[in-house]
C-alpha cells in the first residue's frame, strides 16, 4: 500500500512550478496570438432603441443594460442586482420583456429595443401605463418604476390582466423594495381597461 501524504507546503509548491512551466506557452508569439484573438471578440451590431437606429462596435461580452446606460445614455433603464433577479433593468425587445443585464448586447442585432424614455410620445403625452402609475402613485421611491411600467406594459399585451392575482403573479419578476405592490396591480388593472 502506498501512502500519499501532502503538504500546504507541497501543494504549494507543485503549483507553482506548473504555473511556472506553463507561463512559456504564453510568452513571445504565444501571447501575440491571444491579444489578437481578444481584439477579434469586438463585434458590430446595429439596433433600433425608442425609434431611433444605432451602430456600434463593442466587446462581445458588453450586456444592453450597460450599452444603453453607458454607451446611449439612457439611464431610466435602471442597475439593480445585476443578476437577472429584480426586474430594475426590464426593456421591451422586439415587444417582448427582458432582463438588460443578462442580455448580450451582441443578440440584439437587427432588433428594436424600448426603453422607458420611448414610452411618451413626442408631444410628451404619457403612455397609458405610467398615466397610471400615477394615479394610483405607484412607485415610492420610483426607483423600480421604470421596469415595472415596461414589465406592465408587456404583462397587459401578453393578455394576464384577469384579476389582481393574476396581474400580481406576471408582475411578480420586478421587485418594489418599498412595496408598492396593491397600487402597482391598481395601475396594471386601469392601464388594461383603457386598453
Amino acid at each position: 500500500m502506498v501512502s500519499l501524504e501532502l503538504s500546504r507546503r507541497a501543494v504549494l509548491r507543485g503549483t507553482g512550478a506548473f504555473l511556472g512551466a506553463g507561463s512559456s506557452l504564453t510568452s513571445g508569439e504565444g501571447r501575440a496570438a491571444s491579444t489578437e484573438k481578444w481584439l477579434d471578440s469586438y463585434m458590430d451590431t446595429r439596433v433600433t432603441v425608442n425609434g431611433e437606429e444605432y451602430r456600434f462596435r463593442h466587446e462581445a461580452r458588453i450586456t444592453l443594460l450597460d450599452l444603453l446606460r453607458e454607451e446611449i445614455g439612457l439611464t431610466g433603464t435602471k442597475k439593480g442586482c445585476n443578476e437577472g433577479a429584480c426586474g430594475a433593468c426590464t426593456v421591451l425587445l422586439d415587444g417582448q420583456r427582458i432582463n438588460g443585464c443578462l442580455t448580450l448586447f451582441a443578440s440584439c442585432n437587427g432588433r428594436s429595443i424600448t426603453t422607458v424614455e420611448g414610452l411618451a410620445s413626442p408631444e410628451g403625452k404619457l403612455h397609458s401605463v405610467q398615466q397610471a402609475f400615477i394615479d394610483h402613485d405607484a412607485f415610492q421611491c420610483g426607483y423600480c418604476t421604470p421596469g415595472q411600467i415596461l414589465s406592465a406594459i408587456a404583462c397587459i399585451k401578453e393578455g394576464h390582466t384577469g384579476s389582481d392575482v393574476e396581474i400580481a403573479e406576471w408582475m411578480s419578476g420586478n421587485i418594489c423594495r418599498c412595496a408598492a405592490y396593491p397600487q402597482i396591480v391598481a395601475a396594471v388593472r386601469q392601464a388594461a381597461k383603457e386598453g
